[in-house]
């Protein structure tokens, strides 16, 4: 059984996914942290991720930010970067955030999928949701407040216990790629 710690895939960046296709597979929604998943810790929107919210809303996905951050963070990227919408103060790992986000963006757990970069705060919460989760490496590692970077070492560990689980046929649900 897979646990509730290791994501249903686990790429280097969501920007090198075939969105397209997991539209096509009938997913409607979809729920980012934003922190080191979309840009750096703290940086601003930039061109890559205002391409990618227009390419999300041009095939018609429902897109909700959820992020433990203060409102004038969360806000400033959502109006930048083209996003459906946001949660700030989330309190992530809560179900709560990730029920109230599906609710705001008025799909369900079959056919939202969950985007993030740690597995403490993002992975495990989402899996608790019932949420189809995507981990992602860090946009940019080691830069970041002192708990992240502690919580980043217990996960290295638990990273390596998801690869095992991999390579001996563990349950994946891999992300289809960007030729």
């Amino acid at each position: 059984m897979k646990s509730l710690l290791y994501p249903d895939d686990y790429i280097s960046s969501i920007y090198d996914a075939d969105i397209k296709k997991l539209y096509e597979e009938g997913y409607r929604g979809i729920i980012f942290d934003v922190d080191n998943t979309l840009v750096p810790h703290n940086a601003p929107a930039d061109d890559r991720a205002k391409a990618f919210f227009s390419e999300l809303n041009e095939l018609g996905f429902q897109s909700l930010l959820l992020s433990n951050n203060k409102e004038p963070r969360v806000k400033t990227f959502q109006e930048a970067s083209g996003a459906s919408a946001y949660i700030f103060k989330a309190n992530k790992p809560s179900v709560k955030g990730y029920e109230m986000a599906m609710e705001k963006m008025g799909t369900t757990k079959e056919n939202t999928l969950f985007v993030g970069d740690q597995i403490f705060t993002d992975i495990w919460g989402a899996n608790r949701a019932g949420i189809r989760t995507i981990m992602v490496k860090p946009v940019l590692k080691w830069k970041e407040e002192i708990q992240i970077i502690l919580k980043r070492l217990v996960e290295a560990f638990i990273l390596l216990g998801y690869k095992h689980y991999v390579k001996k046929g563990g349950e994946v649900r891999k992300v289809p790629m960007k030729k």
